[in-house]
């Protein structure tokens, strides 16, 4: 079965998650630079079957696109161009860094565990994936 892997898109590192073959639960895979995150994905997907991809749409308070958004559009064309069987959408990423923090909190990390970004990243991205899993689940 394959798996629905998403993504946390940063101008410097990105975040990706993925779900079980079964697509019960969203785990943390990495934090990559963003700058090899395609040759990350195309590895990945040679070894791992992937059905969906989901992606962070950054949006502000008054729901208009977030400034990050010019970089993820790039990326989104791109990743159609060189994936086109593989399906992506976005999905709400407003508040995931926070709640990052709070389950980090939450979780007993230290402090200085709290301040790796990359950390932060991941995490962000398996609460994309955790809120679309449960989109799908309640529609």
């Amino acid at each position: 079965m394959a798996r629905i892997l998403s993504i946390d898109y940063g101008k410097k590192r990105t975040g990706i998650a993925v779900t079980d073959p079964l697509k019960i639960i969203a785990n943390g895979l990495t934090t990559v630079p963003t700058h090899e995150l395609i040759g990350f994905l195309k590895n990945y997907f040679q070894k791992e079957a992937v059905e969906k991809v989901i992606i962070g749409l950054p949006k502000q308070m008054n729901n208009q696109p977030s400034e990050n958004m010019r970089y993820i559009e790039p990326f989104v064309a791109q990743f159609k161009k060189l994936f086109p069987d593989i399906p992506i959408e976005y999905f709400d990423e407003r508040f995931t860094s926070t709640l990052a923090h709070r389950s980090m909190l939450e979780g007993g990390l230290k402090k200085k565990d709290r301040r790796n970004k990359e950390l932060v990243d991941e995490i962000s991205a398996v609460i994309i994936l955790q809120g679309y899993m449960e989109s799908v689940l309640h529609a």
